[in-house]
């Protein structure tokens, strides 16, 4: 798997929990479903080639989510 569930870092700066990438049902698109560590706690994903993206800064490329902390998945597969 390309991305490592975690803690991460919007770059905006909220903070993020990355529980797996799922595969939409329709699509086959792969997804990434996190959790807002902010607010009201929700769940969101987001295709996996988005989360993984870089953005501009101040005129730097920077990534979308950067990962802070690696974590054991709570999902795996058997």
């Amino acid at each position: 798997m390309p991305l490592q569930p975690g803690l991460y870092q919007h770059y905006k700066g909220p903070q993020y929990r990355v529980f797996n990438v799922a595969r939409h049902s329709e699509t086959e698109e792969e997804v990434v479903f996190y959790q807002a560590l902010y607010g009201d706690f929700g769940f969101w994903v987001r295709p996996l080639s988005m989360f993984l993206e870089t953005v501009e800064v101040d005129g730097e490329q920077v990534p979308r989510f950067a990962l802070i902390e690696a974590e054991p998945s709570l999902f795996s597969r058997p």
